[in-house]
């Protein structure tokens, strides 16, 4: 049987399109090793959001090729995408895969190499796609319209496109069926799906209350969302709890004048005004960010108003990443004037002001009952560990029976952004040793 190696850097979207890839080799009949393990095939799904993503994707070819000098090397993602829009080898590359033609890289493998699999070997069916995690991710739309200043993103996924919601749908309950309770939407710009890109029907909050509607799913969660996509009627399904209590909106940056440069279609006042009516419309509502440091035209001024955005908005959290050139953006000609050490230390004082805020949200819920859909494994001192709706990470004790399942937890402590506490039993809630573990069932089989 012949073996394949998956990697992945860099988003959601891409995690979700290297399990859809791993699923089709496995249904071909090849093993799936990890990927530091000695493979015939490697498949690693690069990034370019920024040059130290380029960088690990380079990094990541080679140590395949180290691992194994044999295997057959198969690159794509954006990275890939961006050698390719730029005419420029990838050393160490057998294969390279386009964006467009991801979700085809077993079919271009074959016609690259016909004689890679052994003839005789049966294709086996697909089983779960995720190996049995707790929460599945769903790619519903790709391509991005909005041209950031700074992103190469619209160079390496041109286009809006839509899954026809029939297609995400049969995916869904087959989800269901295999004993997901939360499902994860994710699309590079997941508010712009629609039927004018695809849709096949419905635009994307009627979308959203079909895949809530879907029997076994209890939750449905948006990976990210431009804030100007954030429409009254999303913010009804949140009330009406068809939607987890979470939202990830990107800042980027808190100063307009930035904003601005960075060609992003809001001002300071924008975000904060819809933050402030997410709260009061969401009482119980955790929201989430990235922030770019160190763009050309941030002053330490114009830091200071991101920062003071950051406490005003109390994130939850934030994830930081420095700024980098990339070819073919406006910002490039601006150069890269903050040095790397003033963007070091203005993540260290992001992510310690995040890190407050941060902390301020998670002990509102102290003596609060949440519910929590509990992993699949245990953290390293045998406690459960529990996702809340509003996206609090809870540990307790209890029987792995529960992995996959939701409970009610009691907050007693938090420490930081981590929580502990203690499983509340619902009412006519049967002993927990008596429920038959959800990952025994008998495997479902995806078409």
């Amino acid at each position: 049987m012949p073996t394949a190696a998956f990697t992945t850097l860099g988003c959601k979207v891409n995690q979700y399109e290297t399990q859809r890839i791993l699923a089709d080799f496995e249904a071909a009949g090849f093993e799936v090793v990890p990927f530091d393990a000695a493979a015939d095939v490697y498949v690693v799904n690069t990034c370019s959001v920024t040059a130290i993503a380029e960088s690990k994707s380079r990094y990541t070819l080679r140590r395949a090729r180290r691992t194994n000098p044999d295997a057959k090397v198969v690159v794509t993602g954006c990275a890939a995408q961006m050698a390719l829009n730029q005419k420029s080898a990838i050393d160490g590359a057998d294969l390279v895969v386009a964006n467009p033609e991801k979700l085809k890289t077993l079919e271009r493998f074959r016609e690259a190499f016909p004689g890679a699999i052994p003839i005789g070997d049966q294709p086996r069916q697909k089983t779960d796609p995720f190996g049995g995690r707790s929460r599945a991710t769903v790619k519903v739309q790709d391509g991005c319209s909005v041209c950031c200043s700074y992103c190469s993103i619209p160079h390496t996924r041109p286009g809006l496109q839509s899954r026809p919601a029939s297609e995400v749908l049969e995916e869904i309950r087959c989800l269901a069926d295999l004993g997901y309770r939360e499902v994860i939407l994710t699309g590079v710009l997941i508010g712009a799906y629609g039927p004018e890109s695809g849709s096949g029907g419905p635009d994307f909050e009627e979308l959203v209350s079909l895949v809530a509607r879907v029997a076994g799913i209890e939750r449905v969660r948006i990976s990210s969302i431009e804030m100007r996509q954030v429409t009254d009627r999303l913010i009804g399904l949140i009330k009406d709890g068809l939607v987890v209590p979470h939202l990830h909106i990107p800042l980027q940056s808190g100063d307009s004048g930035v904003l601005s440069d960075m060609n992003r279609p809001y001002s300071q006042s924008d975000y904060l005004g819809l933050c402030e009516r997410l709260y009061r419309a969401i009482p119980d509502l955790t929201l989430t960010t990235d922030i770019m440091v160190g763009f050309p035209t941030e002053t330490e001024v114009r830091f200071q108003s991101t920062l003071d955005v950051v406490k005003e908005a109390r994130f939850f959290r934030v994830h930081a990443f420095r700024f980098s050139p990339r070819p073919g953006t406006l910002a490039d000609q601006w150069g890269d004037p903050v040095s790397d050490k003033e963007k070091q230390d203005r993540v260290s004082r992001l992510n310690g002001a995040a890190a407050e805020t941060g902390a301020r949200h998670a002990t509102r819920f102290v003596g609060r009952v949440l519910s929590a859909l509990v992993e699949s494994k245990p953290d390293k001192d045998g406690l459960l560990i529990g996702l809340t709706d509003n996206y609090l990470e809870v540990r307790f004790a209890g029987p792995s029976t529960l992995a996959r399942r939701i409970v009610d937890v009691r907050i007693d402590e938090v420490h930081g952004v981590h929580a502990f506490g203690e499983r509340v039993a619902k009412a006519g809630d049967p002993s927990v040793f008596s429920l038959r573990p959800l990952l025994q069932v008998e495997p479902v089989i995806c078409p």
